[in-house]
């Protein structure tokens, strides 16, 4: 018995590891993606990728922390396994504190130490500087090191305020003497104050999660659905060959019109042919972009690879459908589990609306404790929604961009993102996770994430000391909540190490519980309002951001992707224009 659970924890753990390698070639991929490969840096690189490894790494620990403490318990008879002893469950506990402990310390150190002295020591480098010789990489480490000072000083405040400040939670609500709740109120001054710096950080993250998570799960799947071009490769190559032509024949009837004019050309035909020459230049860059798409000069490998795209785009709308269904899943689960929360939660404000038991049906919460009982589905299913919230992130990230309240700081942009803001981009993300980590344990599926499958049995025990037994009297059977306090509970039922950690934030510091529970409602209001804009807004085909994007690369050549960018499905499969002699009015 004791070997079947250390069969079953052990393979929990190595899902785990394979899910963090599985992050590792997300966060490589990610990181290429979005920078721009003329400003590339080795340090902003490797602290990028390092920094949503670790940060992806402590979100995927939340199904793993379910599915460990699930399986010390019979979901069906609710009773402790046999080899589940109080000791072993302990053993299991204090390994899952570490590891949480040992990933948000890192985390904290990346955010608040590490990214800030990668972006100082990018923004010291002087290229003429190093060429004279006038700036070394010791003057520039020392320059990082005096701005990162900063963070670290901004770091110790937080850490002594969480010290000295009186947790606000204490003898607060008249439930807070069940032994669930006086164990969640901090014992020691330390953990004290480490709940209020994780609860600080959470709400910093609300925030910019409400803005950017909020908008990206809406602009997602609309993207993907909305996302097939107004004009294929072969027909843009033939557009622009038919503008070339015409331009070039209005330049030489110009010529020809002043050849042999003793006083020259005249002023207007002069302006008329300098901006027929603009817009040839354009013209051509814009030709060797249809060429590019086409893959014109490329190995037969990059063409197979094109058509492949092409053939497979129906797939990109029906992913997009899939996404979009989730979408409103998600939502409708969010809300439902928000008014729940605010009516029925035993302890309102004074405890960040912890809700002792569901009242109302939560769709997601349910698929989540069904496919919770043959694990790994569950954790496939928490590993996808997790990405899931994390693309939106980005993706609504590279749609506003980094702005200080209406003023664009930075663009992030495929391939066009600097190593400035994929730095700070990093940062926002890191607080983004945080935030999806409570949204997901406290909103999304809070059963779930709590007590997983485990139940007890509310059966009399035949025997003093025993577990009752519920082999006769399924009907007897409940499922783990906070506010049950009979002794069954108490010996079976284990809750989670991250939602023990986050409801202690919203209990001794109920502040944070409150803004974070209202900031979910200004999620589903942002939601919305994108939702429903981006339904009506019809997707153009921007030919100046085309042009501009084309004469960016030009000495480089263009990007891969401009093939999944102009080519429309039948015109990439074929290589054939649909109707070569339409003019479709793409010029400048």
């Amino acid at each position: 018995l004791a070997s079947a659970g250390l069969l079953q924890t052990s393979l929990i753990w190595v899902a785990y590891a394979v899910a963090v390698a599985l992050v590792l070639l997300v966060a490589i991929i990610t990181t290429f993606t979005w920078q721009s490969p003329h400003e590339r840096s080795v340090t902003v690189s490797i602290v990028a990728i390092v920094s949503l490894t670790s940060l992806l790494a402590t979100v995927f620990l939340l199904p793993v922390d379910i599915a460990l403490v699930s399986s010390t318990a019979s979901a069906h008879l609710g009773a402790r396994k046999d080899w589940a002893t109080p000791e072993r469950v302990d053993g299991i506990l204090l390994t899952l504190k570490i590891v949480y402990y040992t990933l948000y310390s890192f985390d904290a150190l990346l955010c608040l130490i590490v990214i800030p002295f990668a972006y100082f020591w990018y923004e010291e480098y002087d290229e003429v500087e190093e060429e004279e010789g006038t700036s070394g990489a010791g003057t520039r480490f020392w320059k990082a090191t005096k701005y990162t000072l900063g963070f670290v000083f901004f770091v110790l405040i937080l850490f002594l305020v969480g010290f000295f400040v009186p947790a606000a939670g204490k003898g607060n609500g008249k439930h807070l003497d069940l032994d669930y709740f006086k164990r969640l109120l901090a014992a020691n001054k330390g953990e004290k104050a480490l709940t209020f710096g994780v609860g600080l950080l959470i709400t910093l993250g609300t925030f910019l999660y409400t803005l950017y998570t909020g908008a990206g799960l809406a602009l997602l799947p609309v993207s993907l659905i909305k996302s097939a071009p107004s004009i294929s490769a072969p027909q843009l190559s033939a557009t622009t060959a038919t503008d070339l032509e015409h331009n070039r024949e209005l330049q030489r009837q110009i010529e020809m019109r002043n050849a042999g004019r003793p006083d020259g050309m005249s002023q207007k035909d002069r302006r008329e042919l300098d901006a027929l020459l603009r817009e040839e230049r354009t013209l051509v860059r814009r030709e060797r972009l249809a060429a590019e798409a086409r893959g014109d000069g490329r190995s037969g490998i990059f063409r197979a690879w094109t058509k492949i795209q092409a053939i497979f785009r129906p797939l990109k709308l029906l992913g997009g459908i899939l996404l979009l269904l989730l979408s409103i899943l998600v939502w409708t689960s969010m809300l439902i589990t928000g008014i729940d929360k605010a009516a029925n939660s035993i302890c309102k404000e004074h405890c960040g609306y912890i809700l002792g038991h569901i009242n109302v049906f939560q769709p997601v919460n349910w698929i989540f404790v069904q496919s919770a009982k043959a694990f790994p589905v569950d954790y496939i299913l928490m590993a996808l929604l997790v990405l899931f919230f994390f693309s939106s992130s980005i993706t609504g990230i590279a749609t506003i961009g980094i702005r200080f309240l209406w003023v664009r700081i930075f663009q992030i942009k495929k391939g066009r993102t600097t190593p400035q803001a994929l730095l700070i981009a990093t940062v926002m993300l890191a607080l983004i996770i945080l935030a999806i980590n409570y949204a997901i344990a406290m909103i999304v599926a809070p059963q779930y994430a709590i007590y997983g499958t485990q139940t007890f049995c509310v059966n009399t025990p035949r025997h003093p000391g025993e577990q009752p037994d519920c082999r006769e009297h399924r009907d007897m059977v409940r499922p783990c909540s906070e506010v049950f306090s009979e002794p069954a509970a108490k010996d079976v039922c284990t809750p989670t190490v991250m939602s023990t950690f986050l409801n202690r934030v919203t209990i001794n510091w109920p502040v944070f519980g409150a803004v974070d529970f209202w900031a979910q409602f200004a999620f589903l209001g942002v939601f919305m309002v994108v939702f429903v804009t981006s339904l009506f807004r019809t997707p153009r085909l921007n030919m100046s951001e085309l042009d501009e994007e084309a004469e960016v690369d030009e000495e480089e050549g263009l990007l891969a992707s401009t093939g999944r960018r102009f080519g429309a499905t039948w015109g990439d499969i074929t290589g054939r224009t649909k109707n070569r002699q339409e003019r479709n009015g793409y010029g400048t």
